[in-house]
């Protein structure tokens, strides 16, 4: 029985050694795979939306993130003034603005 139990014990030995490189070598591959599947990609978007917001100005359609779809009328610091229709304007933060709605004049000079 002892025979059995050295035997065993010599076989699972020299695989535990080199099992530790390879795990974390294996693990640092998974978080970077992570940062460039996941992480880069959001941050790319994000900065595209903040320049989107510095870039606004009076007169550009916009949609908020609740899907309400107005004109801009006024820039303060943290907020725009949006035009809904003719006697209703709304306050929304700069950080509600979803997009930008292309006009169609716009979309015709690009093309």
């Amino acid at each position: 029985m002892e025979n059995i139990v050295s035997i065993l014990a010599q076989e699972v030995a020299p695989q535990a050694q080199g099992g530790g490189y390879q795990m974390l070598i294996f693990i640092v591959l998974m978080f970077a795979a992570m940062y460039f599947l996941m992480i880069a990609p959001q941050r790319k978007r994000q900065k595209q939306h903040q320049q989107m917001i510095k870039e606004l100005k009076s007169g550009d359609k916009v949609v908020s993130i609740g899907g309400i779809i107005g004109t801009i009328t006024n820039v303060k610091e943290k907020t725009f003034i949006v035009k809904l229709c003719d006697n209703t304007k709304v306050e929304f933060l700069k950080s509600a603005i979803s997009d930008k709605i292309a006009d169609e004049t716009e979309a015709e000079q690009t093309k």
